[in-house]
């Protein structure tokens, strides 16, 4: 291991995830530039003691304190150094902690949100997977990012593609850059060819065979629904400073071009590469350098065509809920969110059908009062009241 004095600390919120597979793969070619200092999991005990064997991080934590208590015996018993703090407050010491330069936040769902915003009033460099701080807080979020001068760097492909094909300089304003519209793909998921009236079928196993990506299930379901793309819709719209209207969703199945950004005098700029999310994590590391993602080059000889088609707003119902939520402003997008969350888990565990998920959102969407969050309290408080109503909802359906 290089001098850590010269090299930049590192925190990976999730690190058994998918995120944090690949941000482990990417660090462990540069040892001389990084060093990992925390790594945590939920509830993963068995994956992040493989993952601190490996690495010997100085802390880890893990959100369930009794999982936690589990690892730091195993760790005892092995002979591991690493300290093991435990609970949703620990992540948060551990994303604002002084040894930590870069919070690489990989958590899925609502529970990432108080760890990333911890990282933003730290004044950390976030590596930012995690959608929900955005959906959930966006104005909130944005405003500790500016405040305590935090550096907020996207590693969705998507994001990342337009923050790469935008100018350097960019801070904000498309007409001032002469950027006219923001086009952000979509692989169109496992379901992009198969008619509507079959999709009340579909099996949880269907939903999660994505064709390009490999990922945890809820993310995998919300690809199928589209809905994964509506979120980063309204990601978008905060991290660009844009609206929808300033979006276009471009379905290509491929998945090679990973967003475009199109111009005034006519120039569309994209960026492109293979299907693997080491590339966005090693462009945000390296940053404003590039650092090697070990990521085999394209081969433009065997790729065949690449396609491009409108998105089905009436199939993927989703996707159109998502531009309707950040139109109707206010809390509406935290809860698309917290619903979206709920009928995803119903389905998952074969309790709603894969058509039933928009059916809840909506629904909840139509009869939760909007209100406009101002703490993260109030955010978290107006996330469970939509998922306690989302519950109604879903039980109603499952009735039906």
């Amino acid at each position: 291991m290089a001098n850590q004095a010269n090299s930049k600390g590192i925190c990976i919120l999730g690190a058994t995830g998918t995120i944090g597979a690949n941000t482990l793969d990417v660090l462990s070619n540069h040892s001389d530039r990084f060093h990992i200092v925390a790594l945590t999991a939920n509830n993963d005990v068995d994956g992040l003691h493989k993952l601190c064997a490996r690495y010997r991080p100085p802390l880890a934590a893990m959100a369930d304190p009794d999982k936690a208590a589990q690892l730091r015996q195993r760790l005892r018993d092995d002979d591991l150094p690493t300290e093991v703090l435990a609970g949703q407050d620990a992540l948060c010491q551990l994303a604002e902690h002084p040894d930590v330069h870069t919070v690489v936040a990989g958590i899925v769902g609502a529970a990432g949100l108080p760890p990333t915003l911890a990282a933003a009033r730290a004044g950390k460099r976030i590596l930012l997977a995690n959608k929900e701080a955005l959906v959930m807080s966006g104005q909130l979020f944005m405003d500790e990012v500016g405040k305590h001068a935090a550096e907020l760097l996207p590693i969705d492909s998507e994001h990342n593609a337009i923050f790469q094909s935008l100018p350097a300089d960019f801070s904000g304003g498309l007409e001032a850059a002469g950027v006219n519209q923001l086009l952000l793909t979509a692989s169109g998921g496992p379901f992009l060819n198969t008619p509507l009236e079959k999709l009340e079928a579909v099996t949880p196993e269907d939903a999660c065979a994505h064709p390009n990506w490999v990922m945890g299930r809820k993310i995998s379901v919300d690809s199928a629904t589209m809905m994964n793309k509506g979120l980063e819709v309204i990601e978008a719209c905060w991290l660009f400073s844009v609206t929808p209207d300033d979006i276009t969703v471009v379905i290509h199945p491929q998945s090679i071009i990973h967003s475009m950004v199109s111009y005034v005098d006519g120039s569309i700029l994209a960026q492109m590469g293979q299907p693997d999310m080491r590339t966005p994590i090693a462009h945000a590391l390296g940053w404003p350098g590039r650092i090697a993602a070990n990521v085999k080059p394209l081969d433009f000889f065997s790729l065949g065509q690449l396609e491009f088609r409108q998105p089905d707003m009436e199939k993927f119902r989703c996707l159109a809920l998502a531009f309707e939520a950040f139109q109707r402003g206010d809390s509406a997008t935290a809860i698309l969110n917290a619903a979206n969350e709920i009928a995803v888990d119903s389905f998952l565990e074969r309790r709603l059908r894969f058509t039933d998920i928009p059916r809840v959102i909506e629904q909840t969407l139509d009869e939760t009062p909007l209100e406009k969050p101002d703490s993260i309290e109030h955010i978290l408080e107006i996330d469970a009241q939509a998922r306690a109503h989302a519950v109604d909802v879903a039980r109603h359906l499952e009735r039906a």
